[in-house]
């Protein structure tokens, strides 16, 4: 717990003292709950789990995927991106109880990031923020996955740019990002893929496309390509399966934009 928060909690029976705090409800489902509230005249969001049952844990595993247990992958994501030099949420308090995976409590609560908004609702003023955007958000995307953590949710609409400052960007929703020490090029592709997809309304053009791929891989695109094009393809196909999954079929520009031949 920070400094700023020791007066405000005692540590007796904290997780109960967490979950009856009010504010504005941003989700809630029966055993999970995000809202943001304020405290001694500062704003915080907090999530907390109330454990997510052995019926959860097993549709998971049945389906070869890992359950979210709680709030310990963005804990640990946020310390692990953070290191990275991934500007991220800053996390003041962090709690996990009980061994029972099914039922185990846990809550995390982090600084409000305030007078932001979405790159899902910000069209750049020109050629030349386009192309900064770009540059910093291949960067983000380099270095988190060489730290090797993957999102699960990577679309424009979870990078949180400052009004006022257009380059402070910060990559938010890590509730389901994995963290290993290396991330397989499988979920490599989940990521890029999802990310072109979120962009693909954002006037895209080739050179957009190859600025990010020459900073994303810190070398020329050319021998990118090259030497990776069956990744390359991979990242296009995923961005047109999540396009097609909402669209009866795929224009011609987006088409002719993520072919690779």
């Amino acid at each position: 717990m920070v400094t700023e928060l020791e007066n405000t909690f005692s540590r007796e029976n904290l997780f109960e003292q967490l979950d009856r705090l009010e504010g504005e409800v941003f989700r809630e489902v029966s055993r999970r709950r995000t809202l943001r509230l304020s405290i001694q005249g500062k704003s915080y969001f907090l999530k907390i789990h109330r454990g997510v049952g052995w019926g959860e844990i097993f549709k998971n595993l049945v389906q070869l995927r890992l359950p979210v247990l709680g709030a310990r992958n963005e804990w640990l994501a946020i310390q692990r991106l953070t290191d990275a030099g991934v500007p991220t949420m800053e996390a003041v308090l962090y709690l996990e109880e009980g061994g029972n995976p099914a039922s185990r409590r846990s809550a995390i609560m982090t600084r409000d990031l305030e007078n932001r908004v979405s790159l899902e609702h910000h069209e750049p003023a020109d050629a030349v923020e386009k192309w900064l955007l770009t540059t910093r958000i291949a960067d983000m995307a380099r270095r988190m996955h060489q730290a090797g953590v993957n999102h699960r949710d990577f679309y424009l609409c979870h990078f949180l740019m400052h009004e006022d400052e257009h380059q402070d960007l910060r990559l938010i929703d890590l509730h389901r990002a994995q963290i290993r020490s290396r991330v397989p090029d499988r979920w490599l592709v989940k990521d890029l893929g999802a990310l072109l997809f979120s962009a693909f309304d954002r006037q895209l053009t080739r050179r957009d496309l190859l600025r990010f791929l020459r900073v994303y891989r810190g070398e020329d695109w050319r021998t990118s390509l090259r030497q990776q094009r069956g990744f390359w393809r991979r990242v296009m196909s995923r961005a047109r399966q999540l396009y097609l999954q909402d669209h009866p079929t795929l224009p011609d520009a987006l088409r002719e934009l993520t072919e690779i031949p």
